[in-house]
C-alpha cells in the first residue's frame, strides 16, 4: 500500500529526465546547452523536465542558431487524478516528471555568414580570416587619428 502511495502517474511514465534530439545542415557544428559545451551534431541531450534550457549550434563561418526549450504540463498528469492523487501531483511537480519539453527535436538549418547586429548607433564589424577570391575590394578601413 505505500509504494502505491508514493509512486505517480508521470514519474513512473516518463522519467524526470527527456532525450532531446539535436541536428544540424550542414552537421558537427558544436552543440551549447545552458552555455556548456556539450558535443557536435548530430546529438542525442538528456535534459532535466523541470527545467528550460537554451540550445545554441554554432559552426565557423555559419550564422549562430539559438533556440529555447521550454516546459509545458504533459497531459499524463491527468493520470494523478484518477491513480494518483494529490501525493502523485507533489512528486511529480517535485521531479519535474509532469513537464515535457518542447520542441523535443532541435534541426537547425545552419546559414552561411557571420552575425552583425546595431543598436543604438552602435557599429559591430564580422572580420572574415579567408576571403572569398571572387569578392572585390571597395574600400580601406584607416585608423582614427
Amino acid at each position: 500500500m505505500v509504494l502505491f502511495l508514493l509512486t505517480n502517474c508521470a514519474t513512473i511514465i516518463n522519467g524526470s529526465r527527456q532525450s532531446v534530439s539535436i541536428s544540424s545542415t550542414p552537421s558537427n557544428a558544436t552543440v551549447v546547452i545552458d552555455g556548456m559545451e556539450m558535443g557536435n551534431t548530430p546529438y542525442a541531450a538528456d535534459l532535466a523536465r523541470k527545467e528550460e534550457h537554451v540550445v545554441q549550434i554554432n559552426l565557423p563561418g555559419y550564422l549562430p542558431y539559438e533556440v529555447r526549450l521550454t516546459k509545458k504540463v504533459d497531459a499524463i498528469i491527468a493520470g494523478n487524478i484518477i491513480l494518483g492523487g494529490l501525493i502523485g501531483l507533489i512528486v511529480d511537480a517535485a521531479t519535474g516528471s509532469m513537464y515535457k519539453l518542447t520542441p523535443d527535436q532541435v534541426a537547425a538549418e545552419l546559414k552561411q555568414g557571420t552575425a552583425s547586429v546595431g543598436k543604438n548607433d552602435q557599429i559591430f564589424v564580422s572580420v572574415t580570416l579567408s576571403p572569398n577570391p571572387e569578392w572585390e575590394k571597395i574600400a580601406q578601413l584607416e585608423p582614427i587619428k
